[in-house]
């Protein structure tokens, strides 16, 4: 059985000198032909093959599927009180991690596999094929292994994130918390993990704890990503950029030496609006990084305390309106970015062979997703070439 998608007024491949060329590689008038799972075809409507069953996309645009290369689904309970305390004017510091600890640890496997479904379920209709799911809300041998088998149900793209905070029963001895991080954690973590992060800031882990956790990691063969820079300056992007991480995320805070240090590297800067709009902080500036050749991804950070969105579009349009990037910069950096971020090479792009995650605006352009912020323009979404 194939499937082919025609009538598409505007295609985005993300295939560089494609169609019109730019960023986002766009073809106009254009058809994708979808079989067993992949793309094997695409061209010109009027030329399109014949196929089994067919979805007209009635002229809108067709996008790869959004890649979040950064969120945190494997939680209990929220910290809604905490974020009306936000706005009212308290600063935040990360400290709520605990509140959220505390509640994961005390919660089912039932419980956190239904919080998974319904935040994956609702990325998905957003159009959010690819999705990374951290750990970091268990920080105990038994509750990272059990979160990260309960990510592992629905991604790929798990993450071994126990060096997330200092749990309070180790607050005085964060030394023995890094050796429990670095052995029996990780050994319980691994089998099902893919990459290893850690929170690199101050009040959480300094640099080097982050290396020795990262060293052990990548000796596990754990792919490296790591949250830096968030909460003010410091070592973190540099510390990413030595151990050849896939990514840096958040990115807040940049000397020029981290920017021209990110410049020089394959790690990828991932930057996640949903924080700041969600913590009333600066936003990076991703006009800056560009600007300097930096390879830069959006995610939605998905998580309880500082970012509770998982919606890919809403990043989109933050990063249009607030940190200076093009909506091509940004749809480029929502999908082809993330997926670099993740080192994959089969999403992101519309091109025969990559998967066949793909969806279709009820909108004209990639330019509406910033244009019309806020409004569900995702019509259809197809991921490994199902229908959802």
């Amino acid at each position: 059985m194939n499937l082919l998608i025609d009538n598409i007024g505007e295609l985005v491949t993300n295939v560089a000198g494609t169609g019109e060329g730019g960023v986002l590689g766009i073809r106009r008038k254009a058809a994708v032909l979808v079989e067993d799972g992949d793309i094997a075809w695409v061209g010109p409507s009027r030329y399109a093959p014949a196929a089994d069953r067919r979805i007209d996309a009635l002229g809108g645009a067709v996008l790869p599927g959004f890649v979040d290369s950064h969120a945190h689904l494997v939680f209990a309970g929220d910290r809604a009180a905490e974020f009306a305390a936000r706005m009212a004017g308290e600063p935040y510091t990360g400290g709520g991690i605990r509140t959220t600890v505390a509640a994961t640890r005390a919660a089912g496997d039932d419980d956190l596999r239904d919080t998974v479904e319904r935040l994956r379920g609702e990325a998905l209709r957003q159009g959010t094929t690819t999705m990374e799911i951290k750990s970091g809300y268990g920080l105990t041998v038994a509750d990272e292994a059990r979160s990260l088998r309960i990510a592992a149900e629905h991604t790929a793209e798990t993450t071994f994130l126990g060096a997330h905070v200092v749990p309070p029963e180790y607050a005085s001895r964060p030394d023995d918390y890094v050796g429990l991080v670095c052995g029996p954690m990780l050994r319980a973590a691994r089998p099902y993990a893919r990459w290893i992060d850690v929170f690199c800031e101050k009040g959480a882990f300094d640099v080097d704890h982050a290396r020795a956790i990262l060293t052990v990691g990548q000796e596990a063969g754990l792919g490296v990503r790591v949250h830096a820079n968030q909460l003010g300056p410091g070592g973190g992007v540099q510390l990413a950029v030595e151990l050849g991480a896939a990514s840096a995320d958040h990115c807040t805070h940049l000397s020029r030496d981290d920017v021209d240090a990110l410049a020089g590297s394959r790690t990828v800067a991932t930057l996640l609006p949903g924080a700041e709009f969600s913590t009333r902080s600066p936003y990076p500036d991703a006009r800056r990084l560009l600007d300097a050749g930096v390879t830069v991804a959006l995610a939605t950070d998905c998580n309880p305390g500082s970012s509770y969105t998982s919606s890919m579009p809403f990043c989109v349009a933050l990063a249009v309106r607030e940190m200076g990037m093009t909506p091509a910069e940004a749809v480029w950096a929502a999908t082809a970015g993330g997926a670099q971020a993740l080192r994959r090479d089969d999403v992101g792009v519309v091109r025969p062979g990559a998967r066949a995650d793909l969806i279709v605006l009820d909108a004209p352009s990639h330019l509406h997703l910033a244009y019309r912020p806020g409004v569900p323009l995702v019509s259809k979404v197809l991921h490994n070439g199902v229908p959802q």
